[in-house]
C-alpha cells in the first residue's frame, strides 16, 4: 500500500500542481478537495464516503452552534457540540476499538461475543481530531464559523496531511483557506522540505528498519543483552525518521500549494528530560490533548492530586489513541507514570546533572518506552524485556552481535547525526544563508537525496510507513 501510494503520488502530484496554478484563485479549494478526495479513493474507496460523512456532519454542527450563539440558544449550542463530539468519537470508537473492547469483554467475563474485524480506514485518528477541534474551536469561539463547504471540505482532506498528519487544527490555517499567497519561493521551500523527508523516510527509516525487524524476527536463544539494546536502538531511529520524514513531506507539500503547516517535531532526541522530548515529539497531538482535555480537565489549576489524575487520563488515552493493543495502552500509562515522577520527585535531582547525563536518562527512557510501542505481542514483548536487562540466561554479546553493529555502523553514525541539529548548525557556519555557494551546495545536496531515494523505491520491498496503522 505505501511502496505504491509513494509512486503513485509522484505521478499524481505534477498533474494536481499544474491543475491547481493554471486555475483561478476562486477554483484552486475546489482543485485541491477533488483531488483530495481522489488521492484518498485511490487508497480506500469504500472509507471515502466516510471522511465526506465527517466533513458534512461538523460543517453543520459548526454552522448551527453559530446560529444558536446569535440568538442565545446556549443549551442548543451545546447539544450541537456533544452531538459533533459524540458521533466524531463514535466512529472512531467502532472503526478502531470495537474488535479489542469485545475480546476484552470476552476475557473477563467469557461470554461469547460476536467477532468484529473490520479495516480500519487510514487516517481516522487525524481527520477524526482535526474535525472535533474545529467544532470545539467554534463553540469556544476561538475560531470563525466557515460557511463555505468546499473550503471546509479542503482543510478536512488536504491530501499532504490527511494520512499520518501533523494533526492541524483549523484555526491554524483559517486564514489560509482563502487569502493564501503562493510564490516561487514558498514553492522551493516545499520542494526542499519534500524532498528532506522522503530522504529521512526512505534512506534512513526504511533502511535501519529492516534492522529491527531482523533482531525481533530472531529466536530467543539467538538473543543477547546487546543484541537486543541494537534492536530497540534501531526502532528508536526508524521510528523517529519514518514519522518526522512524514511530517516534512507533509509540509513540503503543504508550501507548495500555499499552505504553513505547524511543525510536529522539534530535534526529540536532544531533549533533557521526558518533559522536555513530549514538548519536542509529535507536537501537533500533544498540544491538541492539551488544549482539549488536559486544561478542561484543570490542568494544574486544581490541586497537586487533581493534575496527577488529569495526567493519568491525557496519557491513558494518547497511548489508546494509538492503537487498539495492550501494548500502546501500557506505553501511554508508562509515559504518565514517568511524567509524574519526574515533575513531583525527580526534577530537582535531574536538574542538578550535568547536560549528558540528562540526555542519557532521558533517552534510556526513551528506548525503554519504545520496546513496549513496537510489540503488538505482549508474551514476546516480555522476553525481548528480558534480554534487555540480561534477565535469564542471555549472555551480553555474541559474534552475531558483533556482525550486525559492524554492518551496520555506518548507518548508526548517519541516524545520529540525522536526528541532531548538527548538519544545520555546520552548514550555516561553512556556507553564509543566500550564499551562491549555499545554493548550489543545497541543489546538489537535494539531487543526490531524490535520485538516490527514487533508487531504493523501485529496488526495495520494505517500505512501511508506521503511522499509517494509527
Amino acid at each position: 500500500m505505501v511502496f505504491s501510494s509513494l509512486l503513485f503520488l509522484f505521478r499524481f502530484l505534477p498533474v494536481v500542481l499544474a491543475i491547481y496554478y493554471i486555475a483561478p484563485k476562486k477554483f484552486r479549494n475546489p482543485v485541491l478537495f477533488a483531488s483530495s478526495l481522489f488521492f484518498y479513493a485511490w487508497g480506500e474507496p469504500v472509507y471515502v464516503i466516510l471522511i465526506l460523512f465527517s466533513s458534512v456532519l461538523d460543517y453543520v454542527c459548526g454552522r448551527l452552534i453559530e446560529y444558536c450563539r446569535t440568538r442565545g440558544y446556549n443549551r442548543r449550542k451545546l447539544a450541537c457540540l456533544l452531538l459533533s463530539v459524540t458521533v466524531n468519537l463514535g466512529l472512531l470508537g467502532f472503526f478502531k476499538y470495537a474488535g479489542f473492547f469485545l475480546r476484552i469483554l470476552h476475557r473477563l467475563t467469557g461470554m461469547a461475543v460476536l467477532e468484529l474485524s473490520v479495516a480500519l480506514p487510514i487516517g481516522i485518528s487525524f481527520y477524526t481530531f482535526q474535525t472535533m477541534s474545529y467544532t470545539i474551536d467554534v463553540y469556544r469561539d476561538k475560531t470563525p464559523v466557515q460557511k463555505n463547504f468546499i473550503d471546509f471540505g479542503t482543510y478536512v482532506s488536504l491530501f499532504p496531511q490527511l494520512i499520518a498528519g501533523p494533526i492541524v487544527r483549523y484555526r491554524d490555517i483559517a486564514t489560509q483557506l482563502r487569502t493564501r499567497m503562493e510564490s516561487l519561493e514558498h514553492f522551493s521551500a516545499g520542494i526542499t522540505r519534500f524532498i528532506l523527508g522522503l530522504g529521512k523516510k526512505v534512506l534512513i527509516a526504511n533502511q535501519i528498519g529492516a534492522l529491527w525487524k531482523e533482531i525481533a524476527a530472531m529466536n530467543q536463544g539467538k538473543l543477547t543483552v546487546a543484541t537486543a539494546w541494537l534492536g530497540v536502538c534501531a526502532f528508536t531511529f526508524q521510528i523517529y525518521f519514518d514519522f518526522s520524514g512524514y511530517s516534512d513531506m507533509a509540509l513540503g507539500l503543504g508550501k507548495m500549494f500555499g499552505f504553513d503547516f505547524p511543525e510536529n517535531f522539534d530535534y526529540p532526541y536532544i531533549s533533557k528530560s521526558i518533559t522536555e522530548f513530549w514538548r519536542r515529539w509529535h507536537i501537533s497531538l500533544g498540544t491538541w490533548f492539551r488544549d482539549y482535555v488536559y486544561i478542561p480537565l484543570g490542568g494544574n489549576r486544581k490541586g497537586m492530586k487533581r493534575q496527577i489524575l488529569n495526567i493519568c487520563v491525557v496519557w491513558f488515552l494518547t497511548g489508546l489513541w494509538h492503537g487498539a493493543s495492550v501494548n500502546f495502552v501500557l506505553w501511554g500509562v508508562y509515559y504518565g507514570i514517568l511524567l509524574i515522577l519526574e515533575k513531583i520527585l525527580w526534577k530537582p535531582l535531574v536538574e542538578k546533572l550535568p547536560a549528558f547525563f540528562r540526555h542519557l536518562y532521558t533517552m534510556f527512557f526513551v528506548m525503554v518506552g519504545w520496546s513496549i510501542f513496537s510489540w503488538n505481542d505482549m508474551k514476546n514483548w516480555h522476553v525481548y524485556t528480558r534480554a534487555m536487562f540480561g534477565i535469564g540466561d542471555f549472555p551480553i554479546a555474541n559474534s552475531q552481535t558483533m556482525y550486525l553493529l559492524s554492518t551496520n555502523m555506518v548507518l548508526l553514525v548517519i541516524a545520529v547525526i540525522g536526528c541532531s541539529p548538527l548538519i544545520k548548525k555546520l552548514s550555516s557556519k561553512v556556507l553564509p544563508n543566500h550564499s551562491v555557494g549555499r545554493e548550489i551546495a543545497k541543489m546538489v545536496y537535494l539531487v543526490l537525496i531524490f535520485t538516490a531515494c527514487m533508487a531504493f523505491l523501485i529496488n526495495d520491498s520494505y517500505n512501511p510507513f508506521l503511522y499509517f496503522r494509527f
